[in-house]
């Protein structure tokens, strides 16, 4: 009996090692392509034609379109979520947080900004 559930864990252990090999694949082919993938729903085309800036410096950071940040506003209000990009004539940012919410902060308002994870991190050297 217990040499069955062994053969099982080690068959699933083998099938998850293969799936996260082949995510990985996917994304590092999704980031040779430029193409960023954002997983939320509350996300549209209007939002990513509305950023019209991808890839920008704030506050001395290179930033770009999927990277996982953090803000603190001016009202010490703090944000968690995915970058959508920058809005250069309102000279404000948009992001998606974790609970799908849109969020537009003029970057005037913004006390704090922090990068947590970089898209893409795992497969820059």
């Amino acid at each position: 009996m217990l040499m069955h559930i062994q053969k099982i864990l080690i068959m699933v252990f083998i099938i998850n090692l293969i799936g996260y090999i082949l995510v990985v694949l996917k994304e590092k082919l999704y980031l040779k392509n430029n193409i960023i993938v954002i997983n939320k729903k509350s996300v549209t085309q209007k939002h990513l034609e509305k950023a019209d800036m991808k890839e920008f410096i704030l506050d001395g950071a290179r930033v770009k379109s999927g990277d996982e940040i953090r803000i603190v506003t001016v009202a010490k209000e703090k944000f968690e979520g995915i970058l959508i990009g920058a809005i250069k004539k309102e000279r404000s940012i948009l992001m998606v947080t974790h609970d799908d919410e849109i969020k537009k902060f003029n970057i005037d308002n913004i006390l704090k900004f922090k990068i947590i994870s970089k898209y893409g991190k795992f497969f820059r050297i």
